[in-house]
């Protein structure tokens, strides 16, 4: 990892209260450096430079930690290369992690991570959250849903509920969020939500706007 992508992984992972030692430095440049590997061979994501990971995907999924709320499973649905859910990992051993996607080659390289950083408590899945084996599976046993795929909220929350304890959180990781799309929520039918908080921010040493919002389940 060049010296100045160093710098912005150090002190943007500190804007969001997260001090990185040196070994966690390390796993973070082999992840990245792995990823940057992969990709040459696969498409595992569109950005292609040390520092564009380390701003779009390492730091944009840390940006969710000072928000999540206390609990002890997380569920991170369409997690492509690993994405938020293996940093958030890094930075909180504590927490039970599961990974799905529906794409194989991405869930075979957020496999490949999990046994070079020799994580444990996390596993990957292969599949859609639709799919009856993968609901029989994991009916019921998260805290926590996180995702950053899902460009459609109402429908991230209507397919997190079969998922969720009971008062279960959704946190949503998107870009800008239009006002119209959050009115519309409040008319989703079914198992209902309550939008607890909406943060606006921009992501350190760059100008990308992200918004995360935390949905309580009620």
């Amino acid at each position: 990892m060049e010296t100045e992508n160093k710098i912005i992984l150090i002190e943007g992972a500190a804007s969001f209260g997260i001090h990185l030692e040196e070994k966690d430095i390390e796993a973070f440049d082999l992840y990245l450096q792995e990823l940057l590997k992969w990709n040459r061979k696969i498409n595992l994501t569109a950005i292609r430079t040390e520092r564009g990971v380390i701003l779009k995907h390492f730091l944009d999924s840390l940006s969710a930690y000072p928000y999540l709320p206390h609990a002890s499973t997380l569920l991170d649905i369409g997690s492509g290369a690993g994405f938020p859910g293996i940093p958030l990992k890094m930075v909180k051993p504590s927490l039970e992690i599961t990974l799905i996607d529906s794409v194989r080659k991405k869930v075979d390289f957020q496999r490949h991570i999990i046994r070079k950083l020799n994580l444990t408590g996390i596993e990957a899945i292969h599949g859609r959250i639709q799919e009856r084996t993968i609901l029989k599976d994991l009916e019921g046993r998260f805290g926590i849903i996180i995702s950053r795929a899902f460009s459609d909220l109402r429908n991230l929350l209507v397919l997190s509920v079969p998922f969720l304890e009971k008062r279960g959180w959704v946190v949503a990781m998107k870009g800008i969020v239009d006002d119209q799309e959050i009115r519309s929520l409040t008319e989703t039918e079914g198992p209902r939500y309550r939008l607890q908080k909406i943060i606006s921010l921009v992501l350190p040493f760059s100008a990308f706007k992200r918004t995360i919002l935390l949905f309580e389940r009620e």
